[in-house]
């Protein structure tokens, strides 16, 4: 690791201690009159955030592991995307072949570099079999939900996850795989610098809750407040990034804010119409795989592909 590398180690850390300690604080005070709820889920997604970060630590010796990694991650979160409704014996053929083909396939293609399959590989072929396949089963009924839920979560769960790792192998000129490694390490860092911020905004000054039903703790003033910050956080960590303008990296540290938060209000309205507060308990009071990388999972096509286009 260059002292780049180490520089940005350090401020992730001291980040994550800060936000560590400030959610402890925060428990301990009741007569803040703080969502107690909220409060709680900020501190299981922290204890979740030194975990990915410290994965993460994997790009700088082998992309193919990082790789690797969100490809497991992608089948645990695609499972309890999955598990989460019940699903009938017609479908259980498409599921194999999403779960065992579609899936390592598209990480594959990834670790090839190979950007025309990958980046079609989902939205074209899968989504095209899946229907298909479901049909030929023979079984009519709730036939449009049933599909529509594969897509959904083989498009959220694998196709867009797979954007993250792919920013390791963003062509650039010259090519320096270190950089890259930050740039994937600057992503997931602002991604979850951002929920802190939305949190940290709706918690002190939130006024307007965007939907009640969906998310009581996620206001107008979380959102804007949230990505403010994390624009002025991306610009403070400009010298990390390949980016060649201050204000490229501003602008996307935005992006990745309001992005995360639309994954995040996505996923939660997905958790209420199935009536279940998390996807899943892989470990024990720390939710599922797919309540910690809700955020991350929207924002990573979009990042890849306007930062694509910033550094071409």
């Amino acid at each position: 690791m260059v002292r780049e590398d180490w520089a940005l180690a350090v401020v992730v850390v001291t980040l994550l201690t800060i936000a560590t300690v400030v959610g402890q604080i925060v428990k301990r005070q009741p007569h803040l009159g703080l969502n107690a709820a909220a409060i709680d889920t900020f501190n299981r997604r922290v204890r979740a955030w030194w975990v990915i970060c410290a994965l993460l630590a994997i790009a700088f010796v082998s992309p193919t592991l990082t790789v690797a990694l969100f490809g497991a991650m992608s089948f645990w979160a695609l499972r309890e995307f999955i598990t989460l409704t019940p699903t009938r014996l017609g479908d259980h053929r498409a599921l194999f072949w999403v779960f065992f083909f579609f899936t390592p396939l598209q990480y594959v293609l990834v670790a090839y570099n190979n950007y025309g399959l990958y980046s079609i590989l989902i939205p074209v072929y899968a989504f095209l079999f899946i229907p298909a396949r479901i049909a030929m089963a023979g079984d009519f009924k709730r036939f449009l939900e049933r599909v529509a839920k594969i897509q959904s979560g083989l498009l959220i769960c694998v196709y867009c996850l797979s954007f993250a790792p792919a920013l390791l192998y963003l062509d650039r000129s010259p090519v320096d795989s270190a950089s890259n490694a930050r740039l994937l390490f600057f992503f997931v860092a602002m991604a979850l610098l951002a929920e802190a911020f939305q949190f940290g905004w709706s918690q002190l000054y939130g006024r307007h809750v965007i939907a009640p039903s969906i998310n009581a703790a996620r206001t107008w003033e979380g959102l804007v407040g949230g990505s403010a910050s994390a624009a002025l956080a991306g610009m403070a960590l400009y010298w990390a990034t390949p980016y060649n303008e201050v204000w490229q990296a501003a602008f996307m540290s935005m992006v990745i804010a309001v992005m995360g938060f639309a994954g995040a209000m996505t996923m939660s309205a997905i958790k209420r119409d199935r009536g279940v507060r998390d996807y899943g308990t892989l470990v024990e009071g720390h939710g599922g795989v797919l309540d910690r990388i809700d955020s991350i999972c929207f924002a990573a096509p979009v990042f890849y592909h306007i930062t694509r286009e910033l550094l071409q």
